[in-house]
């Protein structure tokens, strides 16, 4: 495969007489992202990024179209697919050929072609990764094209647990930047970000009101605490499913119901698993749901819920509306949304403008000092370094006229005696 790939082209999309769809879609984000701007307007005139090459591995929907198109302004050469099969948006894709170096991803991509896509982005040889999920980083350890690469940044919980066990396991080949693990991301985008843009994606891929519905949560870490609030926001009663008994004693004292999934499973009108694990919705579970359950997944992959077993054992299926697989089960009618990948992306536009400013902020401040730190870092995953984390939360607060208070001489005196 390696060697067919050398000789494709230097974009691969679905169609380019999409570019003018696209290309107002990266304009209003781009009139918003006000933080990114503010970065990338400091920094361009020292150009960070000349002379390296950036393979971004994102849902390439338009905030991600203009992170790399930053990148590109910084100097860097840019190469960029999509880290869902399900998640690029075809007009996004088409427009951003014209602004960064090469494109290959469309929605609906084959297993194949979404391996295939990547491998794109390693025949770039990129000195720095920008992850989501880590594919693009095994896929370069993996096949051991890893030569020349001086970083990752990963943006999400599933990537920095599976680059942390390749640390465990003395298999990573590179320094790796934990973006998700920020103290600033996993509020803002995590708790924020997933839990307004995963309601929005399962409001928009069934039109069904969701106040007097029962609502069951699968975890209840940062994504599930955001979207049991926002679901409870919108009228339902809000059931959470917990393996850790610190999190389920939080969720409890957040006024929600805790309940095993066995329970859960009688009870809820609309389930969202949000553990980044392997089947919390099995097929014993399914037996036991209403007629007209709908299944919604969080997570990065599609494993949370047992698609294979509903395909397996349903006794009829059909599309019922875009985005929305109907299974019947013993006689009663199941719907997964989005194929059970992220519902936020595969249903809707993902998170909102100003979350993504805030993490892709980020991002590019840790793609920056990835590149400062040439050569100084371990093989190892780091934490965002705590001054950035900061100057992106400080920047968003002065773009948008947020003043803090300060302490007093006498104050942090105070604080600091005995």
């Amino acid at each position: 495969m390696w060697d067919e790939l050398k000789s494709a082209p230097t974009h691969r999309v679905k169609d380019l007489g999409l570019v003018w769809d696209g290309k107002k879609k990266i304009e209003w984000v781009a009139e918003r992202m006000k933080v990114l701007n503010a970065f990338v307007e400091e920094l361009k005139g020292e150009a960070p990024l000349s002379g390296l090459k950036v393979g971004i591995s994102l849902h390439l929907e338009a905030k991600t179209a203009y992170l790399a198109m930053a990148f590109k302004i910084l100097g860097a050469e840019v190469s960029i697919t999509s880290s869902n099969p399900l998640t690029a948006q075809d007009d996004v894709a088409a427009a951003l050929t014209q602004h960064v170096d090469h494109v290959y991803a469309w929605r609906g991509e084959t297993e194949k072609e979404y391996e295939e896509n990547h491998m794109m982005i390693l025949e770039q040889r990129p000195n720095i990764i920008v992850d989501d999920g880590a594919d693009l980083s095994v896929y370069a350890i993996s096949r051991g094209l890893y030569q020349g690469i001086i970083g990752v940044a990963e943006e999400t919980t599933t990537g920095v647990k599976r680059l942390k066990a390749l640390e465990a396991e003395g298999l990573l080949r590179f320094p790796a930047i934990a973006v998700n693990d920020a103290k600033g991301k996993y509020l803002y985008d995590n708790r924020f970000g997933s839990g307004q843009s995963v309601v929005d994606g399962i409001m928009r891929a069934t039109n069904m009101m969701l106040g007097g519905k029962e609502a069951v949560v699968v975890g209840y870490g940062w994504v599930g605490k955001g979207v049991a609030e926002r679901l409870r926001g919108m009228g339902a009663r809000v059931d959470v499913v917990e393996v850790d008994p610190f999190k389920a004693l939080e969720a409890y004292f957040d006024g929600y119901n805790v309940l095993d999934m066995s329970e859960a499973a009688k009870r809820g009108d609309v389930f969202v698993t949000c553990t980044g694990d392997v089947r919390v919705i099995t097929g014993e579970h399914f037996k036991l749901m209403k007629d007209g359950a709908v299944l919604a997944n969080a997570g990065h992959f599609d494993v949370e819920v047992d698609i294979r077993w509903l395909k397996d054992h349903a006794e009829s299926f059909r599309e019922a509306r875009p985005n929305v697989w109907e299974f019947k089960v013993n006689g009663k009618r199941l719907y997964v949304l989005a194929e059970g990948r992220l519902v936020n992306l595969g249903a809707a536009d993902g998170h909102p403008i100003e979350i993504m400013d805030l993490s892709f902020s980020l991002q590019l401040n840790s793609v920056i000092y990835l590149a400062e730190n040439r050569g100084k870092l371990e093989n190892r995953v780091y934490s965002v370094p705590p001054e950035v984390d900061e100057s992106v939360v400080r920047k968003f607060l002065e773009v948008n006229g947020i003043r803090l208070e300060r302490l007093t001489e006498e104050q942090e005196k105070y604080l600091k005696s005995w």
